[in-house]
């Protein structure tokens, strides 16, 4: 199997999981956050459902200069907006995965930068991998949002304890 369909395979599995975290994301806490620091529930939840779509800024771009393109994130109302966004991000990421014909594209740089100060600098490879490290990341912290919230958590790489009823 070649690099591209490892990226491909990972998308799927880690999509799957994503999937069934952001589908339980409660519209009533939309503002709850666990600390003054933190992002509140619809951003992170936002955040993680928009994360495939970085695969293709990093395949279809030489980077992003936070600059002149600032992150902007949805402002959504419902659930099934957050999981439209989602299912979006998932096309557009997939979108960019099958129309690489040359797996040595993935050797080309890219940089993420905000003006004069980079902040990665990268093959688009590690930048593929990036984002599918920072959806885990992201994911991981709507868990324990979750969790404080009481809201059963499902399994992402195996039964949660939820499911097994511990």
């Amino acid at each position: 199997m070649n690099i591209i369909e490892l990226l491909k395979k990972e998308l799927e599995d880690e999509s799957a999981i994503t999937r069934k975290m952001l589908s339980i994301v409660p519209e009533d806490k939309w503002d709850w956050k666990p600390h003054t620091k933190n992002m509140n529930l619809m951003q992170l939840s936002t955040h993680v459902a928009e994360m495939p779509e970085w695969i293709a800024f990093s395949i279809n771009s030489d980077g992003i200069d936070f600059a002149t393109t600032p992150y902007v994130p949805h402002n959504i109302q419902t659930n099934v907006e957050l999981m439209d966004i989602f299912s979006k991000s998932l096309a557009a990421g997939r979108m960019a995965l099958d129309e690489i014909t040359d797996e040595n594209i993935l050797n080309n740089r890219w940089v993420l930068r905000a003006g004069d100060t980079i902040l990665a600098d990268n093959s688009k490879f590690e930048a593929v991998r990036h984002a599918f490290a920072q959806t885990i990341h992201h994911r991981a912290q709507l868990g324990v949002y979750l969790r404080l919230l009481n809201i059963p958590i499902p399994g992402s790489y195996g039964p949660s304890a939820d499911e097994q009823g511990f």
